[in-house]
């Protein structure tokens, strides 16, 4: 509980000491976790591969344009935003007969064909998703309060733009995020799709119902993304269909593989290394070696595709020396040092010699 406290004092304090440029990757990052939780759930704990992520975060990201802007309803925004959420789990929803029917790989080619389709028809309905050129996103408003630079705000001498404001809400999205997976991993239904992965004949055995799990598992993190969806069309301001592409679900994958499958926490560790790797390298590629200037072309990788070749050789350790991810990997060094302290004392010492008040035995009488 203390570690706890510590980090949300720390989180709710960055915004008065960084930059816009860092406040970006933040809320980047606690996106991409909250997508990456849901993942999680999905094929770490569930164990249902899934590469259409991607489609899913673009019906929450979409699905909110839409409800708060023009053209469309028109609804207020924090309203919007819940219903863009739900929207994303009803897509789940009417995809989750094929996800309780089909798996392994089938199930992962099943959901790469959603990808396709969903680019497909981002590109083709203007009127709702803009085209190739996209749409601009409304700011959120809550109780007359906007999370954008529109209006003037200062705190503690320090001025809060759309980053800052943008900061609070991507914290508080994210920690109930993180307190609702990992009550559902603690409760009945984690263990139940903990059992449903490890072996379905078991787990129908002991009476779980495998399609109905394994379809609610799929809707669960249909949600999870759209709420990421959500939260990076408000971090962006303006949304396109390429964004939301195969590579965006790979990206994903990569998370889940890197931070450690089934794992709140190592779902958030890998969304923020993946994440927030391209940025920096963007930001100081001219610093790094063997890595071109965005806008250059002298021949070299750019720093986009350069943190994808790290995260890749990342993914490739991480399965040859630690297949439970950063999270095991934490883990076990954690176990190690607790194991170092509670060793025993070794042998020869006072604690291992007998007492010195033994009492002796007694000879027979002759």
């Amino acid at each position: 509980m203390g570690w706890t406290s510590a980090a949300v004092v720390v989180l709710c304090a960055l915004p008065f000491y960084l930059d816009a440029f860092w406040l970006r990757i933040g809320l980047f990052s606690m996106a991409a976790a909250v997508g990456a939780v849901g993942l999680g759930l999905l094929s770490g704990t569930a164990g249902q591969l899934s590469l259409g992520h991607a489609f899913f975060l673009a019906v929450g990201a979409y699905g909110y344009v839409w409800l708060a802007g023009e053209p469309g309803p028109g609804l207020p925004t924090a309203v919007a935003a819940v219903l863009a959420v739900l929207l994303a789990g009803a897509a789940g929803g009417l995809f989750s007969p094929v996800a309780g029917r089909v798996r392994g790989i089938y199930l992962g080619v099943a959901t790469l064909a959603l990808v396709f389709l969903g680019h497909h028809v981002l590109l083709t309905a203007d009127s709702v998703t803009g085209g190739f050129n996209g749409r601009s996103v409304p700011p959120l408003e809550l109780g007359g309060f906007s999370f954008s630079a529109d209006s003037e705000l200062t705190v503690l001498g320090v001025p809060f733009g759309a980053e800052e404001r943008l900061w609070y809400l991507g914290v508080a999205l994210f920690a109930v995020t993180w307190f609702t997976a990992r009550g559902l991993l603690r409760g009945r239904p984690g263990r139940a799709l903990v059992a449903l992965r490890d072996s379905e004949t078991a787990a129908a055995v002991m009476g779980v119902n495998v399609s109905r799990h394994r379809s609610a598992a799929f809707v669960v993190s249909s949600m999870y993304a759209g709420l990421a969806g959500v939260m990076l069309a408000l971090s962006f301001r303006r949304v396109v269909p390429d964004y939301f592409g195969l590579v965006l679900s790979v990206d994903y994958l990569a998370m889940i593989v890197i931070g450690g499958l089934g794992s709140v926490a190592g779902a958030t560790a890998g969304a923020v290394f993946v994440t927030a790797l391209p940025l920096l390298m963007t930001r100081y590629a001219d610093q790094l070696p063997l890595v071109a200037a965005p806008g250059t072309t002298d021949g070299t990788v750019g720093p986009t595709e350069a943190a994808r070749y790290l995260y890749g050789a990342a993914i490739v350790l991480i399965l040859l020396f630690a297949p439970d991810g950063l999270h095991g990997l934490v883990r076990r060094l954690r176990a190690r040092l607790r194991g170092r302290r509670a060793a025993p004392p070794p042998v020869g010492t006072s604690a291992s010699l007998p007492p010195t008040s033994a009492a002796r035995t007694k000879e027979p009488t002759p």
